[in-house]
């Protein structure tokens, strides 16, 4: 606009001129007057273009400090007009009830029917410089309010990133799933044998051309099933690895276009009793092992885990195999003995309404609205877990009267997603029960002497 300002002044001037040239004759008082109008046609000229210079100005120094927000089932996000900076508020609430049959009524040791606050959480989750992010969990959900994650991430590139601070240990597959999309209310019985959440440092990243999911790291190292406690004075550290690939993501049209599988494992030592489980629970949240109060860990403990996600359209599959070792002792100075416990799940779930089967979870094509009659998207599951304790943990590490030494469920489930952020779940679970050799006939623990047999539906809102 400037540029063509200029010209049309060089091209008015140069046009005044040859015109007061070319007519004939001209006095010098007429030359005059043509001068003083070419000249103030030009100051006009430069006023015009001085304006349209600072209204361009202050559009450009305006345009990066005018942020952008945005509001949706995504959550609350504000960000810089160059989306180098960003901060989004997001919320998870779940209110479970849970109905169990044959439980004895109000029996100590049991969950009885009733509401819970199954998660309440404030998730904030922020970018700097488009390359630092970090995220912050905060849990009200249960008897207390606790941070959940604590963490911040720096991109070098897409093939290393590093992230340091409380996260979930990278371990299980269903256990790295978020809380919101799991095929079922509950984690399968088989997550017990994993980390739950732990300090520390991890890399990773995508490569070959993103086939290839990559991460290791170093972390405090806690117990199967147990988080951190923000704190850990001891020089023991776990050691975590774990590959994941979708080599036929590109390959579009192919029915193993949706197949991931990898491995995860990790290795450390333990000293102590934080270095045991507080036990491992059905389905129904009911402890079902547990070691004795005395039984101490002293030693090396690894564990490793072979997974898989399969989808294809409205089908997905899930599976994971863990194995979780670890050195216990009966008291300080007793025998010291390697406990391998392992578990198993398979898991299924097929969309009705005709959406795609995700990871990261089902997005119905219309939200629940009666009056337009839609209905959202609906999914059935269906999964069979397994819990498999080490003969060796009875009678000297473990009670055979007050733990079986093994479990086994079934869970039958229907979600309703209403909309992205709203779902109902209907979930079913069945859970047996084995003992050890010499356990009595009659479990001392009053939530064994018969099989769990549980209906837990949940109300989800989720942004």
């Amino acid at each position: 606009m400037r540029n063509f300002i200029r010209t049309g002044a060089a091209l008015l001037t140069a046009t005044a001129f040859t015109v007061s040239l070319a007519a004939a004759p001209v006095d010098s008082s007429e030359l005059q007057v043509l001068r003083d109008q070419v000249q103030a046609l030009q100051q006009q000229l430069k006023v015009l273009a001085r304006q349209i210079e600072l209204k361009e100005e202050a559009a450009t120094a305006a345009a990066p400090a005018t942020p952008k927000i945005t509001v949706n089932d995504k959550g609350v996000t504000f960000a810089s007009a160059d989306a180098a900076n960003s901060l989004r508020l997001r919320g998870l609430v779940q209110l479970d009830h849970r109905a169990f049959f044959n439980d004895g009524g109000a029996a100590a040791g049991l969950n009885n029917n009733g509401f819970v606050l199954r998660r309440a959480r404030v998730i904030a989750e922020g970018v700097f410089a488009k390359n630092y992010s970090f995220q912050l969990v905060t849990e009200f959900g249960g008897s207390a309010v606790s941070i959940l994650d604590a963490n911040f991430n720096i991109a070098v590139s897409p093939a290393l990133q590093f992230k340091l601070g409380k996260f979930k240990a990278p371990i299980g597959l269903e256990h790295l799933q978020s809380d919101t999309w799991t095929f079922f209310n509950e984690r399968s019985i088989a997550n017990n044998l994993v980390p739950n959440r732990d300090l520390g440092i991890t890399a990773g990243g995508d490569i070959l051309g993103g086939k290839l999911n990559y991460t290791v790291g170093v972390i405090n190292g806690v117990a199967d099933g147990a988080s951190t406690t923000n704190a850990d004075f001891d020089n023991e550290k776990d050691f975590v690895a774990r590959l994941f690939a979708t080599p036929f993501k590109d390959s579009a049209g192919s029915p193993l276009q949706g197949l991931s599988f990898g491995v995860a494992a990790s290795y450390g030592r333990e000293k102590g009793t934080a270095g045991r489980t507080g036990g491992y629970r059905t389905d129904g949240q009911q402890t079902f092992f547990s070691y004795l109060a005395t039984t101490i860990t002293d030693g090396p403990n690894w564990r490793i885990s072979p997974q898989l996600d399969y989808r294809n359209g409205s089908f997905g599959l899930l599976g994971e195999y863990t194995v979780s070792a670890v050195n216990v002792r009966p008291s300080a100075t007793g025998l010291k003995t390697e406990l391998q416990n392992k578990a198993w799940q398979l898991a299924a779930g097929y969309v009705l309404t005709g959406e795609n089967s995700s990871y990261a979870g089902v997005v119905p094509v219309t939200n629940f609205d009666y009056s337009k009659g839609t209905w959202g998207a609906f999914e059935v599951t269906g999964r069979f877990a397994n819990v498999k304790i080490d003969d060796a943990a009875f009678p000297l590490y473990a009670s055979a009267a007050a733990s079986a030494n093994e479990a086994s469920s079934l869970g039958l489930g229907l979600n309703w997603y209403l909309s992205k952020a709203v779902a109902f779940k209907l979930d079913y679970y069945q859970t047996a029960f084995d003992f050890a050799a010499g356990a009595p006939a009659v479990p001392t623990s009053t939530a064994l002497r018969q099989d769990e047999k549980a209906f837990i539906t949940r109300f989800q809102l989720a942004f």
